[in-house]
């Protein structure tokens, strides 16, 4: 009998030059050794203009002293202690957070969005389960969405390019178009659990439901006790001009997950419940071994220290219209670059003409650091912290970017 050869998979030759990091990200050849507000310093000594801020992370800038200091001091007392006791620091960050969020009864802290959101599908399916009513456990999401990188959020983003190759996807998540209030009332059946909408989507492109909308969706949830979920990972914690973008709409949700910028730069998400919507949240029904970290529990509150002060939000709001109406006397003289501007607060989108890449590696080129996303749209996430001049200085390197790319597609029309 002949004998079975093992299966044969692709030999990958590391050089010296390779890196041993899992190549998931398509990474730009550039590096940083330091930061200082809203500017990077490049390991060969270049400055960059960080207008991506980690994705929306570095809230408050690089190296901010009350970060810093936060940091510092925590480091010097308690890194760990596990989550079987208590956190006296932790418990204080979830009171500021609920109260803060004018709806919140209950925190649990994790180490990202997509761990905050994947309390928050538990919590919403839980909820019926202790209800009495464990057949409704699906939820209602929307096309555009970004919800994570875990299988449930995956599921929930319900995107192909992200699900493909990792099997059958979660079941429970029935996705409709955004805004089409319609087709939500006509998925709603006896397993339907929440709705779950991002405020503004940040991947899909900067995109932004009408506030009737979010309200009528308010209506639903209360009608057909439902629960309605906001993921706030991207715009929570300042970045659409207020700490929580669903104050835009006068809505509260039952349920809101956070990370990203909580932390302003150290890992932590949060998922807040109120007491009815955390009602199957027991002990033992969900957990973490670093959520709350201490260390990571400063850095929030050093975030909140900063965020709270008076003037904060009015700061960023002002910074918001000089960025919106700079960008959009650059979209006026530059149409064959660019097409519209787009956003709240500094969650700013550029929906470009030419291909967003070649818009973010031009701004690259000029020492602008920008972030891609859906709908061929390049997003501005400065530090909250930025300054007019610094707003300045962005738009006037966006400018001699499309300057470049417009000679270059001159360029090209005269070859072909």
């Amino acid at each position: 009998m002949r004998a079975l050869r093992p299966p044969q998979h692709p030999v990958i030759i590391m050089t010296e030059s390779a890196t041993h990091l899992l190549p998931v990200f398509a990474r730009a050849d550039l590096a940083f050794a330091r930061g200082e507000g809203c500017w990077l310093i490049a390991t060969d000594g270049e400055r960059y203009l960080d207008f991506t801020s980690g994705v929306a992370v570095n809230a408050l800038g690089h190296a901010h002293p009350t970060l810093v200091a936060a940091l510092q001091e925590q480091a010097t007392k308690l890194w760990h202690m596990s989550n079987l006791f208590k956190s006296p620091d932790g418990e204080r960050l979830a009171a500021r957070l609920c109260e803060q969020s004018g709806f919140a009864d209950f925190v649990f802290f994790a180490n990202s969005g997509a761990e905050a959101m994947e309390c928050a599908i538990k919590v919403t399916r839980k909820h019926h389960a202790a209800k009495g009513s464990p057949e409704r456990y699906r939820i209602i999401t929307f096309e555009g969405a970004f919800h994570g990188r875990t299988l449930a959020t995956l599921a929930a983003t319900g995107s192909q390019k992200y699900l493909e190759g990792f099997g059958p996807p979660v079941e429970g998540f029935d996705q409709v178009p955004l805004g089409d209030l319609d087709a939500v009332k006509k998925i709603i059946g006896p397993h339907t659990a929440g709705i779950l909408i991002e405020p503004i989507q940040g991947e899909g492109g900067v995109r932004a439901p009408s506030h009737t909308f979010v309200k009528s969706l308010r209506e639903l949830c209360d009608q057909h006790s439902l629960l309605l979920v906001f993921d706030e990972v991207q715009t929570g914690m300042g970045r659409t001009g207020e700490l929580f973008a669903h104050r835009r709409f006068g809505v509260s949700p039952d349920v809101m997950s956070l990370a990203k910028a909580l932390g302003g730069g150290f890992p932590i998400g949060a998922c807040l419940a109120t007491a009815n919507a955390a009602a199957g949240m027991t002990p033992g029904s969900h957990g973490s071994t670093f959520g709350g970290n201490p260390l990571a529990v400063a850095a929030a509150n050093a975030v909140l220290d900063v965020m709270l002060k008076p003037g904060f939000f009015e700061h960023v709001q002002q910074m918001s219209l000089l960025l919106k109406q700079k960008l959009a006397s650059v979209v006026d003289r530059h149409g064959d670059i660019l097409a519209d501007v787009r956003g709240e607060g500094l969650l700013i989108g550029v929906k470009a003409v030419v291909p967003s890449g070649d818009l973010v590696a031009a701004l690259r080129e000029e020492k602008l650091l920008t972030v891609g996303a859906g709908d061929n749209v390049v997003r501005f996430l400065p530090p909250l912290i930025v300054s007019a001049a610094e707003i300045e200085e962005s738009v006037a390197r966006l400018e001699r970017a499309c300057v470049a790319l417009s000679a270059n597609q001159s360029k090209r029309a005269a070859a072909q």
